[in-house]
């Protein structure tokens, strides 16, 4: 394939996103390789290496997309000041942004990077970004003092509802589908907020 210019770097940028968004959002990201980006976008793969580093890149930044995405789609429920009902608009958000978009889902927690990689400041601001909201669900049973308290149940409550979202979606227990793991994951939140509202002591280091 001959050498093109059509395009700013902004622009290849954009194009190698998009194209590799409608590849995972397809088959998944282990169908996504550089040649397959750059071929989408009418580009040599050594253009794209002018823009990502490598694929980790093009995944990572990909995937912060798909975080904000993510967010957006959870910062549009209805928040009443009510911790349970608000946690579980935000639950439903999430198994809808889930369920309409389950490639992009899965390839935020499924690409391996390499060791050398590490993921940079901007992406773990947009993780915080997301569970700013739970935190901010849950601010009513916490107050200032207990920030940290409150940072820990906002992160122990998206780890749980992504083990359940995972584990449907794989289908490796049997019994956990799509609507079976809706209702564990509302029944989860409720338990786990009841505890919380209990006052029950935050784990210690030892």
């Amino acid at each position: 394939m001959g050498r093109r210019s059509d395009h700013s770097r902004e622009e290849l940028h954009d194009l190698a996103l998009h194209a590799a968004g409608r590849i995972v959002g397809a088959e998944g990201i282990e169908a996504l390789t550089a040649r397959r980006v750059a071929s989408a976008m009418g580009y040599s793969p050594g253009t794209l290496y002018n823009v990502f580093a490598d694929l980790d890149d093009i995944v990572i930044q990909l995937n912060g997309r798909t975080l904000d995405d993510l967010a957006g789609r959870m910062a549009k429920a209805r928040r009443g000041g009510d911790p349970v009902t608000d946690v579980l608009g935000l639950l439903d958000a999430y198994l809808a942004f889930e369920r309409d978009h389950a490639n992009l889902w899965s390839a935020l927690f499924e690409h391996r990077l390499s060791p050398a990689t590490t993921l940079p400041p901007w992406y773990l601001a947009k993780i915080d970004s997301a569970l700013g909201l739970v935190e901010a669900a849950l601010s009513p049973m916490f107050p200032p003092a207990r920030d940290d308290e409150r940072r820990l149940a906002a992160r122990t409550l998206w780890a749980s509802l992504h083990g359940i979202a995972a584990l449907a979606k794989s289908g490796k227990l049997e019994l956990v589908t799509d609507e079976t793991g809706r209702y564990m994951a509302r029944y989860m939140v409720v338990n786990y907020l009841a505890g919380l509202a209990r006052g029950g002591p935050a784990p210690s280091d030892a």
